[in-house]
């Protein structure tokens, strides 16, 4: 029975020996030799190289990119602006929407923001959210103005030419004097009103020069003196304007009001330069520009905030309008600087933020390739117009939705319009949405991928350095015989 079953088990480990795939040698058929031992030590040195760059290789993760149809399915996306006007008031700056959608929105007041800038292209005067400008108060007459000229035997105002006006205002310690355009609406509806405020300060016998000047006639003395607007009524005080221009209701006593007041604070003034202690010229420099209330003003202004905005094409535009006022086609600049320009929610800079943008690399970051870039207008009657191609983002960092977020890239392309002499400028940016998104991800090796190779560096070095051994060995073998 027991040789019954050694010869069974003797046949069995027969037929497994059949299939063994690792048979051994007994070691008194072996050799060694030099030249196996050197190319051991070789192959274990590559084999520890490959094994250590695999596993780098392995360890580090690969960014890549692909192209699909954007899922986004919000109606609105959010359009981030800061942009700075150079040469524009902030009383005659708007802001305007309109896309494919029939969407016409003017001078939007919602989430936006206006700064008043000085010289030097500073913050000043915080001139408050974009909110609706008052509409100023104008006075209806019976009379026509021909029939003024006509009872007073001539025009009270006096009209103004370049070869008068210099010398006009420094005649006359105060003036006031209205530029204005014959085509313009409320230069027409002021005329009348503005001729029985020269009549008025003329019976008063208010020291006060009241003059006129047509800027379509005098169009070279109008740019000189930088009148922006129709129509502007300036105060002068020793020849010099006082800024900033009157803007308040223009009727006869609103108008004979502010002239009075003027001539009050003049006096309070005299009287305290009479009582003052002489050779403090700085002093004196200080209560002038108090009394006079003279607030220097330069034409620059910081407008920022956001809009919502449809995912259709569209543009938004910062325009030279005024609900009182027409604009001076003439002397609308709008040179102007993208402080900031995006698209959606603004990155914030938190922690999550940081650590999936470290992973991005550089070319997937356009988020705001506009941001400082300065478009500079050399000659009036012209502007920058912005076409925009914007491309939704996905950014996928791992696994989870915290290394996971939303953005939006673009390409822009600036070039100069011209625009005919009647009409206004305007700064435009126009914003296609692409219907197609970049989904940018991180990817890394599978742990079989790893292992797989793990095992062809082994066993392809083994093998591959075992045939290099056989043949030199035989090599050298048969020169030895």
């Amino acid at each position: 029975m027991s040789n019954n079953i050694n010869g069974s088990g003797g046949r069995g480990r027969s037929m497994m020996s059949n299939v063994d795939f690792y048979r051994r040698v007994p070691k008194d058929l072996t050799e060694a030799t030099t030249l196996g031992a050197t190319m051991s030590l070789c192959a274990m040195a590559v084999m520890g190289i490959l094994f250590f760059s695999e596993t780098l290789a392995f360890a580090r993760s690969s960014v890549a990119t692909s192209i699909t149809l954007d899922e986004n399915t919000q109606p609105q996306i959010r359009l981030n602006f800061n942009i700075t006007l150079l040469d524009l008031h902030c009383d005659y700056l708007s802001v305007d929407v309109w896309d494919a959608l029939g969407t016409n929105r003017q001078n939007v007041t919602k989430n936006v923001e206006k700064w008043q800038l000085d010289s030097d292209g500073k913050r000043r005067i915080f001139s408050g959210r974009n909110r609706d400008i008052r509409e100023v108060r104008n006075e209806d007459h019976e009379q026509t103005l021909e029939e003024m000229h006509e009872e007073n035997e001539g025009a009270s105002a006096e009209e103004l030419t370049k070869d008068n006006f210099h010398d006009f205002v420094k005649e006359h310690d105060m003036a006031f004097i209205d530029f204005f355009a014959p085509w313009c609406v409320w230069c027409q509806r002021l005329a009348p009103t503005w001729e029985k405020f020269a009549q008025a300060v003329e019976d008063e016998d208010m020291p006060v020069g009241v003059g006129k000047v047509d800027c379509v006639q005098q169009a070279q003395l109008c740019r000189e003196l930088r009148i922006m607007a129709f129509p502007t009524l300036r105060w002068y005080h020793d020849g010099e304007p006082i800024s900033p221009d009157y803007k308040m209701d223009r009727t006869v006593d609103a108008l004979n009001g502010f002239a009075k007041r003027k001539l009050e604070m003049d006096a309070k003034y005299k009287e305290w330069e009479k009582n003052a202690h002489p050779g403090n010229e700085e002093q004196k420099e200080q209560k002038r520009k108090l009394y006079t209330q003279s607030r220097p003003e330069h034409p620059g202004c910081q407008v920022s905030g956001h809009l919502m905005v449809n995912r259709v094409p569209g543009n938004f535009h910062i325009e030279a309008k005024s609900k009182n006022h027409n604009l001076n086609a003439a002397m609308t600049n709008l040179t102007h600087v993208v402080n900031h320009l995006s698209f959606g929610e603004p990155v914030s800079l938190d922690r999550k933020t940081r650590r999936i943008l470290k992973q991005v690399p550089d070319e997937h970051k356009q988020f705001s390739p506009m941001d400082g870039k300065m478009y500079h207008t050399g000659d009036f009657h012209q502007a920058y117009h912005h076409y925009i191609k914007v491309v939704s983002t996905h950014l996928n960092m791992g696994t989870s939705d915290a290394n996971s977020m939303i953005s939006y890239q673009f390409l822009e392309q600036s070039q100069i319009v011209y625009y005919d002499p009647v009409n206004v400028p305007e700064a435009r940016f126009s914003y296609d949405l692409s219907p197609m998104s970049v989904v940018v991800e991180k990817e890394g090796r599978k742990w079989y991928d790893y292992l797989t190779s793990l095992c062809a560096i082994i066993g392809g070095t083994f093998t591959t350095l075992g045939l290099i051994d056989a043949t030199l060995y035989k090599m050298f073998k048969s020169k030895k015989l």
